[in-house]
């Protein structure tokens, strides 16, 4: 790559296909570096995104999305990126130290000018070891073969044995249309589980923001009647299981296990070669069954520049100070949960 100079930019609307390219053709970035992600975040949720990106001899070399996050209850942020699993710097393998330095320097200077708590990259591989960090995430991926014999020969015996069992009980999986019972799966299950809700509005706009690669697979019993539901994404050759719920008798009827088999399954057939069974937090019940089904966890180097006092965020529900908080809400009806959630939620991330 030519060593011109170095140009620093925010990322504007006209810019946005020369952004997706760059994200689509390098290895480094993930699908939550598309700028799709900038609109959501602004528009579903009212936060303001600093898309940064460098540029050398009229080239995009890396990019950084970041997003503001404020919060009476959970403080003020500049996050890459909220809602979203992996972030961080994505830049071309010969983009140089210099070209992430310029970019890091920016996020800095932004971060001190807003008066933000602390700046948080979502990386999916340590840069800055010496940085405070977050060491409760981990997220599972694995390489999916190219025929349903081996990807099923791959899964441990007692899962194997698992997916077996939704398919004598007569299991269907179904591409689903709409969001109607996937939203009502997640939204019971999330506040079983004592936390808000996001709101199906958002849902919908992924849907619209990502058409054919944001997908819906429902499992129902013979019966038809939903058991468990998972939206997924789709990035290049990867399949993204993202987001989920199902009904308590789902495990009894081995819905869960049928689910992601046949996601898998299908996502083989789209062509996928790699399956992200999502982050999840070390020693919690999605953590011990993505292991059971033969994946490695790997760490996420979640990194933070401190800028007043107190230590890492622990915004999560393993925060002992949110316990009061979430037995309060599993408490909730439902629909009160839906409708006071996305209040909340917006500003988790």
């Amino acid at each position: 790559m030519a060593g011109g100079a170095i140009g620093i930019h925010t990322l504007s609307a006209g810019d946005a296909s020369r952004w997706d390219a760059f994200v689509r053709a390098t290895p480094q970035a993930t699908f939550f570096h598309l700028s799709a992600w900038q609109r959501i975040l602004a528009e579903e949720f009212g936060h303001r995104t600093h898309y940064l990106y460098a540029e050398r001899d009229g080239e995009i070399v890396a990019v950084l999305p970041l997003a503001e996050v404020k919060s009476l209850l959970f403080g003020h942020a500049l996050v890459s990126l909220p809602f979203c699993v992996y972030g961080g710097i994505a830049a071309a393998d010969d983009a140089g130290a210099g070209v992430l330095a310029a970019l890091e320097t920016e996020a800095d200077a932004r971060a001190r000018r807003l008066g933000v708590r602390h700046l948080e990259f979502r990386n999916l591989a340590p840069r800055h070891p010496d940085w405070p960090h977050q060491d409760i995430y981990v997220t599972f991926r694995k390489t999916i073969a190219p025929d349903d014999e081996t990807n099923l020969l791959a899964i441990p015996r007692k899962q194997r044995a698992m997916v077996r069992k939704g398919i004598a009980n007569g299991l269907v999986a179904h591409v689903d249309d709409d969001l109607e019972r996937f939203f009502a799966l997640y939204a019971d299950n999330v506040r079983h589980h004592g936390t808000p809700a996001l709101p199906k509005r958002f849902f919908a706009r992924l849907r619209q923001e990502f058409a054919g690669d944001c997908e819906v697979l429902t499992v129902t019993d013979h019966a038809g009647r939903a058991l468990s539901s998972v939206l997924t994404f789709f990035f290049r050759d990867e399949a993204l299981a993202y987001y989920a719920g199902d009904v308590p008798r789902a495990r009894a009827l081995a819905a869960n296990d049928f689910k992601y088999w046949e996601l898998m399954r299908r996502a083989r057939a789209r062509g996928c070669k790699v399956f992200d069974y999502g982050r999840s937090k070390i020693g919690t019940g999605p953590w011990h069954f993505k292991q059971h089904w033969g994946f490695e966890p790997q760490p996420l180097a979640y990194e933070y520049r401190l800028y007043k006092r107190g230590g890492v965020p622990q915004n999560n529900p393993l925060n002992p100070k949110y316990r009061l908080f979430i037995a309060a809400w599993k408490r909730l009806p439902l629909a009160v949960a839906n409708a006071i959630g996305p209040f909340i939620v917006r500003n988790l991330g």
